[in-house]
C-alpha cells in the first residue's frame, strides 16, 4: 500500500498480493500479472475527499489455461458504497 496526496484529495494504492486464493487450493494456478486498477470513491477524511485505488490479480490455471481470479464482493450491486455499509443503511430503515 502506498498514498499521496494532491490538492485536496488523499489517493491510497493497493496492490493484492501474490498469495494464493483460498478458492483454488485444490487448482494449479500461477500469478498472471493484474487486472485494469479500478478507482474507488471513499468517505471524505478530514475534509479532503479520497480515492482508493484497487489493483486485482489474475490467476493462470495451468491444466485448463484459463484466467481466473479472487472473488471480490465489495460493492453492493447497483450502489456505491460497500456492501456492510449498504445492508446497515436497510437495517436502520426498518425503524
Amino acid at each position: 500500500m502506498r498514498y499521496h496526496t494532491e490538492d485536496d484529495a488523499l489517493h491510497i494504492h493497493f496492490e493484492e498480493k501474490s498469495e494464493r486464493p483460498p478458492e483454488f487450493t485444490s487448482d494449479s494456478i500461477i500469478a498472471h500479472g493484474f487486472h485494469k486498477e479500478i478507482t474507488i470513491q471513499g468517505f471524505p477524511i478530514r475534509g479532503k475527499s479520497v480515492f482508493l485505488h484497487i489493483k486485482r490479480r489474475r490467476w493462470l490455471n495451468k491444466q485448463n489455461r484459463t484466467v481466473v481470479q479472487r472473488n471480490w464482493n465489495l460493492v453492493s450491486r447497483g450502489t456505491q458504497m460497500t456492501t456492510e455499509f449498504a445492508d446497515f443503511l436497510k437495517e436502520i430503515s426498518q425503524y
